[in-house]
């Protein structure tokens, strides 16, 4: 059991000292941008950062099981032992301790110690129970329900973090775990000198044995996550002083569905396309932060986002700039996959419902280098998905896509972007509309050239024509939308691209926050 302790600590130290690392933003951003000139797969695992973050935290969970149970059946051998009065080799060493203060390797001492009073009046003992009470209330509160619905309970109980790192290196320096010292194992080894500790009332004419020594074997924590943990403090202090800058909103847009736009401005603020910020007002919240994605273009002179009520935060938010302009603090910007799209030829966007605001800085760059003539443009065709509930969802976007068409007809490139928008919830009146003004240049819906589909997209179709119309190209796929419809896209990128590497290849990427 103690070899399963000790094995099972390694693992969490060598877990602990991960679990920050993927969730350093500034430190992927960096990476992001220095791996710019990687392979394009060495880049994509950098958008797996949540994922590592949770299969670390998972692996925590496991291996501190492992590391309780492992100890609890410790502690029952060593009470045992320290009982026992059979004059076995347990029970010899367990009475070492009346020979020296230094030579005790059972840290029970006493027939009435039980295991609950190790566990609640030893440094090892109390801080393995806080950490491992810290260590439930992160993992139990981490799960999708949680974070959807009761985001503030889960972001409070991710600072207990602070407490069990504090534990975890203050757990092993009492030194309860004690071994034999490496000068005691040259004169009084294990294998010769066992059998004289439990025979000692026997006669000793010569080469005896002397009485082995224990010393504490010592804490290792800190070497593992010291340099982590600075690495993360680091970060939270580039990430408050940035958040410390002010930012002057220059514009408030209350648009249909309930989705607020703020532009914003910000000394010294660069961005790319897709990246996203997170943002924090002082008056609902001092220690609140939420991610959006940036919606405004590199080449604008503010950058903007969009909001919609999702939850009481952003609800509480969108009704305090119906009747203020309260401060707002903002940190980023930070690097997603949607940063990588200009450099595939082709390109498929899919966003749901607000899921699309990504995408609508990518369709406002390209407006800008149509405007601009940009040559260095690398991507030659776009095909844009949008799927949505309700016909009100897609009116803020209307106006970038109907000043995109006409751009891109008045260039010759009217071919470069193909868009689809999708329609999943309607009633009898929408439809009954639509079949009356079915012959009408313009959808009745969106007022736009491209019709409004009713349903969902047969993604095998779509694939498979996007693959037709380019059996030579590197094709990256980009969602911003719910896990069930990234499977369905991964799926369908796996399925119709070709083994041969001459011929179509579909990348999937996927934003994450």
């Amino acid at each position: 059991a103690l070899a399963w302790a000790r094995a099972s600590a390694k693992c969490l130290n060598f877990n602990s000292m991960l679990i920050l690392l993927p969730v350093c933003r500034n430190l992927l951003s960096f990476l992001r941008g220095t791996c710019s000139c990687c392979r394009r797969t060495l880049r994509k695992q950098l958008d797996h950062n949540l994922t590592f973050h949770k299969l670390v935290a998972y692996a925590l969970a496991l291996f501190t099981a492992v590391h309780t149970i492992a100890h609890l059946f410790n502690l029952e051998r060593y009470n045992h032992s320290q009982q026992a009065t059979d004059g076995s080799l347990p029970a010899v060493l367990s009475k070492m301790h009346l020979h020296g203060s230094n030579k005790w390797l059972n840290p029970i001492h006493s027939n009435q110690t039980t295991v609950e009073y190790v566990a609640f009046t030893t440094i090892p003992g109390l801080t393995g129970v806080i950490i491992t009470l810290a260590l439930i209330l992160m993992v139990t509160s981490s799960t999708e329900f949680i974070r959807r619905n009761y985001f503030e309970v889960f972001w409070y109980t991710h600072h207990l973090f602070l407490i069990y790192f504090a534990g975890l290196v203050i757990h092993g320096i009492a030194g309860l775990v004690r071994g034999q010292t490496e000068e005691s194992m040259k004169e009084v080894h294990p294998r010769r000198c066992a059998q004289y500790l439990t025979q000692k009332d026997k006669d000793c004419s010569d080469n005896c044995c002397k009485d082995p020594e224990f010393g504490s074997i010592p804490a290792e924590s800190w070497k593992w996550v010291l340099a982590p943990f600075l690495l993360y403090v680091f970060e939270r202090i580039l990430r408050v002083w940035r958040a410390w800058q002010k930012v002057v909103v220059t514009k408030v847009v209350m648009h249909p569905g309930h989705v607020l736009e703020l532009q914003m401005q910000k000394k010294g603020f660069r961005m790319e396309v897709g990246q996203y910020i997170f943002v924090n007002c002082p008056d609902i919240s001092l220690l609140e932060w939420h991610p959006f994605t940036l919606t405004s273009a590199p080449e604008e002179d503010f950058f903007s986002i969009h909001i919609r009520d999702a939850g009481d935060w952003t609800k509480c938010l969108i009704n305090t700039f119906q009747q203020q302009m309260p401060r707002i603090e903002v940190d980023g910007p930070f690097g997603t996959a949607s940063e990588d799209v200009f450099q595939y030829e082709v390109a498929m966007l899919v966003g749901a419902g607000i899921g699309v605001t990504p995408f609508a800085s990518i369709l406002k760059s390209i407006w800008y280098k149509f405007q601009q003539a940009d040559q260095t443009l690398k991507t030659k065709k776009i095909y844009f998905y949008w799927i949505c509930r309700e016909t009100g969802a897609f009116a803020w976007f209307n106006d970038l896509l109907a000043s995109l068409e006409q751009k891109m007809a008045e260039s010759g490139k009217a071919d470069f972007l193909t868009y689809r928008l999708f329609l999943t919830g309607w009633n009898s009146s929408i439809a009954n509309n639509v079949a009356l003004h079915f012959d009408t240049a313009t959808d009745t819906v969106t007022g736009l050239r491209h019709k409004t589909i009713f349903g969902r997209p047969m993604w095998n179709s779509e694939f498979a024509a996007v693959a037709a119309a380019h059996p030579r190209s590197v094709v990256g796929v980009f969602l911003c939308g719910p896990g069930s419809l990234a499977k369905s896209l991964q799926k369908s990128c796996h399925q119709h691209s070709s083994l041969d590497p001459r011929k179509v290849k579909f990348y999937f990427n996927k934003e994450n926050f």
